[in-house]
């Protein structure tokens, strides 16, 4: 993919000028001091983010790729789970846009994934997150060993402390579903960015995987902004570190 021309209101977010942009990046600008951790995930209208077999190259259009990109750019470290690397072998660079890439950390607790994968291979630095013990080194990745959580996986909460102890205080987490599921259960997504490309599947993967409810009143309710990113439209959502059993305000 070719990288993309950057347009003006970018430029000027970048370096401090007004821009029409400052809304929707405005608090990956201005970081509370204990950080902020934003989810993002492209979705079809009804709520898939890959079929069945994970194909999931592209949901969203160029606009949305583009604002992938830019989050990537304003954020120290961007975060992805074992699957997604596995389906789509991304590097998770700023191609698309100007600035600098973050630093890769791949969430691998079980350190299932070969080292030949693009990111484990070249590209900026990258941490693997794991609970398993092995060598210091996986490819050209760090691996980082973090304590197991009660259900068995990896310790959302350990791994943001210790991106924070690097001075990594802006994170992205970039996918999957289940990867952006994990950390919205365990309350800590400050914000949630959901693009919804005009698409419907009609089968696949859901975007979310949280505890079941049994009324309406028990899912997570909140307040948004929308974006135009043609051709899909993107929702800001602050969340505020609640979790799915917090009540809506």
């Amino acid at each position: 993919m070719e990288p993309a021309q950057d347009d003006p209101e970018w430029t000027a977010l970048r370096e401090g000028r007004a821009s029409t942009l400052a809304a929707l990046f405005g608090p990956l600008l201005a970081p509370p001091a204990r950080g902020l951790v934003i989810g993002r995930l492209a979705q079809t209208l009804d709520g898939r983010i890959a079929t069945r077999s994970g194909n999931s190259k592209w949901i969203g259009g160029a606009g949305d790729l583009r604002h992938t990109h830019r989050l990537r750019a304003l954020c120290d470290a961007v975060i992805v789970g074992a699957g997604t690397v596995r389906a789509d072998d991304p590097l998770l660079t700023t191609r698309l846009c100007a600035g600098p890439s973050p630093v890769r950390v791949v969430i691998d607790a079980g350190r299932r994934l070969g080292a030949d994968y693009g990111l484990f291979r070249e590209g900026p630095p990258t941490l693997l997150a794991t609970v398993e013990p092995g060598p210091a080194r996986h490819g050209t990745a760090e691996a980082l060993l973090l304590p197991r959580a009660p259900d068995g996986g990896l310790d959302l909460a350990a791994l943001l402390d210790a991106l924070t102890a690097r001075g990594l205080r802006t994170i992205f987490v970039e996918g999957g579903g289940q990867t952006v599921s994990g950390f919205l259960r365990a309350g800590l997504l400050d914000r949630l960015h959901v693009t919804v490309a005009p698409m419907i599947l009609g089968s696949g993967r859901p975007a979310f995987d949280l505890p079941e409810v049994g009324r309406i009143e028990q899912g997570m309710r909140f307040t948004w902004t929308v974006h135009d990113i043609a051709p899909d439209v993107l929702f800001d959502i602050a969340l505020d570190r609640r979790t799915p059993s917090e009540a809506a305000p």
